[in-house]
């Protein structure tokens, strides 16, 4: 095997594809990265038995041939060689790379022994991937990260026709994302719990239109994403995911909106004092809300920022690090905050003018910290 290759499309595509890699391996193979060269192309793989990852970029193959090397190792020099061509050789049971002057021998892993990448599922779909990136971020910062509730540390993603719900919960909080995507048939109807983790590296990482693909079959199932040359594929999780719909209150008997930055900067400077796993608390009246944070003899902190209140009263408190987030995640000038009574969960939406409808396309719920006394 012999290939020339541009050395930023090499370190581009060997960084994409060796990010899954496993640090501790259960077998030593699967710490290698696959190089196939044939026809003007190279074809990077990754997989680990749970998430595979492959790249297509173009080259200028001499030789034809296959080879395994570890990845995490071939990522490094390639983000270290000079911005000159790179060639990559086979030399017996050795790869050389050589860019410039720098020249640097790999040992090869035995490629024979390389488990082969899953098919891609047919495809369901696509959207564009920005629109994709920024929904699958608002709604994993809502999952879970206990292993032990693996079904929690998913997103449920949910297809009805053009319509794709995101929807992921740690039980403290909430977040749901609707958006509009073109589907491959009318009236398909999937659903998929797709691990959050592995879905927002996925989501960040590509570009262009993202064809969406789902195995419906018997058997495992895997959701595959596709885009610009990349695909990858995760294995699904498997569980029973909360009837998180329920959980969306019908009605409100306050709503309050505040300017999301002066909010979210006012938050931070309370939340200097607050304790770990204590809350800040919330005073809302038309007109202003009072953050307040610490008491007795502890640090304490208190400020008022502008807001509108339609409704009651209300006086509530939030675990301050999930308030934030739900609070960056709106992607809107100005907040709503609905509230039904200061012991039931608190949704958050975006406004774009302090006196226009919220968004429903993104809502965060959260549940209120109990305030004793």
């Amino acid at each position: 095997m012999k290939f020339r290759v541009e050395r930023d499309v090499l370190a581009d595509a060997v960084a994409w594809t060796a990010r899954s890699l496993p640090a501790r391996p259960p077998v030593p193979v699967l710490a290698g990265l696959l190089m196939e060269a044939s026809d003007s192309q190279l074809t990077l793989s990754g997989f680990d038995y749970e998430v595979s990852a492959r790249a297509d970029v173009d080259a200028d193959v001499i030789d034809s041939g296959r080879t395994l090397v570890s990845g995490r190792l071939l990522a490094e020099i390639a983000r270290a060689l000079p911005a000159r061509p790179v060639e990559i050789s086979t030399d017996g049971a050795k790869v050389v790379v050589t860019c410039g002057t720098a020249r640097f021998t790999l040992l090869t892993l035995p490629v024979e022994d390389y488990p082969a990448l899953p098919e891609m599922p047919d495809a369901c779909g696509s959207v564009p991937a920005d629109l994709f990136s920024t929904a699958v971020s608002q709604v994993a910062i809502a999952a879970g990260r206990d292993d032990t509730l693996p079904v929690l540390t998913g997103v449920r993603i949910e297809i009805e026709g053009e319509t794709v719900t995101l929807a992921a919960t740690d039980r403290y909080r909430l977040a749901v994302r609707e958006l509009t995507w073109k589907p491959e048939q009318t009236g398909l109807s999937a659903v998929a719990l797709v691990p959050a983790r592995t879905l927002a590296e996925t989501a960040k990482s590509l570009s262009g239109d993202v064809t969406l693909a789902l195995s419906t079959g018997d058997g495992e199932g895997i959701i595959g994403f596709e885009a610009s040359g990349r695909r990858t594929t995760t294995r699904l999780l498997e569980g029973e995911f909360p009837k998180y719909r329920a959980l969306l209150p019908n009605e409100s008997n306050s709503l309050a909106t505040v300017e999301t930055a002066t909010f979210v900067e006012a938050l931070k400077r309370v939340s200097l004092v607050a304790e770990r796993n204590t809350p800040v608390r919330l005073s809302f009246t038309d007109g202003q809300v009072i953050l307040e944070a610490g008491s007795g003899d502890e640090a304490q902190a208190s400020e008022a920022v502008e807001a509108s209140l339609e409704g009651d009263d209300i006086a509530i408190a939030f675990n301050p690090a999930f308030l934030l987030d739900g609070l960056g995640a709106i992607d809107a000038p100005y907040a709503q905050l609905a509230f039904t009574t200061p012991t039931k969960p608190a949704v958050i939406s975006g406004k774009q003018e302090p006196d226009s409808a919220a968004s429903l396309d993104y809502r965060y719920l959260l549940m209120p910290v109990r305030l004793s006394g």
